[in-house]
């Protein structure tokens, strides 16, 4: 198959364009910044490239990755968002359908439900969060893209465009601003944040190959990718009061391991992103989680996925 990757010089783009081609797939990269993994330098918010590319490379099938995250918050105008992730996926869609593309997976992101209210922890208990949590994004990245994911729908059931969206978790390199104030390193918080919001950048990438394969059988859906958290919903007052006992209940290890390399676990979980969904109707699990992680600390080795840097 004769696939596009957007934001194919980005951190996912890094992961996913190998994994495709060791597929045998034929991958076009498209951004604005050059890569070795990128064959055209350009943005998506530019109608006539976004259908050159497309028509002239006879793509057969949509990888959309590309976008302004919530660090552009910092260097781009609000009206630059909405010309990236709104516009821009608009031009995809269009063009995808208009030149006959088989289907197309948008990588969204569970920062679109995330209100001001869960950031603040201002509940009395942590969040579940599933695909039908409803929330008001706080800032335009979250807007942009919420907009973009209905798009997505909306094109779906106008012209049968099969779509997945996948909100994905944290998988970036980063250590992004936390709500909890401890005394951590970046690779314990990585640890700590695999119990409920993040995924490996394999991961991710292999989740989009997966709901590459089976969107035409799905046609529409939206799932959460994030490695399967061993909460249950009857944790979630404790887990805002008393983090470390309920991790304690499930992984009665942890605290040796733990120990001996000087890490501690937050003191409250404000939320929890549960990708069971994604595993149900998708088929995928991710497979790196907290019980993987812990199984490398106790024999001595801190794996890479929570030492690499950007």
């Amino acid at each position: 198959m004769r696939i596009l990757v957007t934001g194919s010089s980005g951190w996912l783009g890094q992961w996913l364009v190998p994994r495709l081609k060791a597929l045998g797939h034929a991958v076009v990269g498209l951004d604005p910044v050059p890569n070795p993994r990128t064959d055209i330098t350009g943005s998506i918010a530019d109608r006539a490239l976004v259908r050159a590319v497309i028509g002239d490379h006879r793509i057969g099938a949509i990888v959309h990755g590309g976008a302004l995250h919530k660090p552009n918050i910092e260097t781009n105008s609000r009206e630059d968002f909405l010309s990236v992730n709104v516009r821009g996926t608009f031009n995809l869609l269009e063009e995808a359908v208009a030149l006959g593309v088989s289907r197309l997976v948008f990588t969204s992101t569970t920062s679109l439900m995330v209100s001001r209210a869960v950031r603040e922890a201002s509940a009395g208990e942590a969040v579940w969060m599933t695909e039908d949590y409803v929330s008001m994004p706080r800032n335009i990245y979250g807007v942009t893209k919420l907009s973009a994911e209905h798009l997505c729908r909306l094109t779906h059931e106008l012209h049968g465009l099969p779509v997945i969206v996948i909100r994905t978790a944290r998988f970036f390199p980063e250590i992004d601003d936390m709500a909890h104030v401890i005394r951590q390193n970046g690779p314990n918080t990585k640890a700590n944040e695999l119990l409920f919001r993040r995924l490996t950048a394999a991961d991710a990438a292999e989740a989009h190959v997966v709901a590459l394969e089976k969107a035409p059988q799905i046609g529409f859906d939206t799932f959460i990718a994030c490695a399967q958290t061993p909460f249950k919903r009857w944790d979630c007052r404790e887990l805002m009061h008393d983090a470390p006992s309920v991790v304690a209940r499930y992984f009665p290890d942890y605290r040796a391991a733990y120990d001996k390399l000087g890490w501690t676990m937050f003191d409250r979980i404000d939320r929890v992103y549960d990708a069971s969904h994604m595993q149900a109707r998708l088929g995928f699990r991710c497979a790196t989680d907290f019980r993987t992680t812990l199984d490398h600390l106790k024999r001595g080795t801190i794996p890479e996925y929570l030492t690499t840097s950007a």
